[in-house]
């Protein structure tokens, strides 16, 4: 029995992303058009659409469709934003759809940012925190997008770059994968 990608694609939008709050058109476009399951490792075609976080690399995962769809939103995208995606090439492929320019970092160090300033960066899995390097990278106005997470039910979270400081709200839970490497380190305590 063969996989029909293409009605599931149209099955993730209409139940997964648009009862979520996922008002954006264009982020519904994008997800209708692209296919997913390319983005998934040899065997695992047929979880593209589910509503799951699926491993693409040790320590990298595609984060939920729902949760992917969210976080760009929140980000609120604009025509001209110059975006950074790190281990996020679903995310990547979704911005670039919706007409932006998309930096992808997906290697060893995902802490060496350059090419900076960015309007926009955004990740697919948890981290305990926001790294400094990625706050750094943000311009005037960027906006930074992640799943925060110490514990078993993490918090998509927005920085915002102003002049003087960043600021930072949660926008929704969310349960992705920690990224491999940021998990908080456990320290001395009395």
């Amino acid at each position: 029995m063969t996989t029909d990608f293409a009605a599931a694609r149209l099955n993730m939008v209409e139940s997964q992303v648009r009862p979520s709050d996922v008002t954006d058109v264009r982020i519904h476009d994008a997800m209708r058009s692209l296919a997913r399951e390319t983005f998934m490792p040899a065997g695992k075609a047929h979880l593209a659409y589910a509503d799951a976080s699926v491993e693409y690399a040790p320590g990298r995962a595609l984060m939920q469709p729902r949760d992917v769809a969210k976080l760009i939103q929140v980000l609120k995208p604009r025509d001209g934003d110059k975006v950074l995606a790190i281990a996020a090439p679903y995310a990547a492929a979704v911005l670039e759809h919706m007409g932006l320019s998309v930096t992808s970092l997906d290697g060893d160090d995902l802490t060496a940012v350059s090419g900076g300033p960015y309007d926009v960066i955004l990740t697919e899995g948890a981290v305990s925190e926001a790294p400094a390097s990625w706050l750094a990278a943000l311009a005037v106005g960027g906006r930074l997008g992640l799943v925060e997470r110490n514990g078993p039910v993490g918090k998509a979270c927005v920085h915002i770059r102003s002049a003087h400081d960043i600021g930072r709200r949660t926008e929704f839970d969310s349960t992705p994968p920690m990224l491999g490497g940021f998990q908080k380190q456990p320290g001395f305590a009395f």
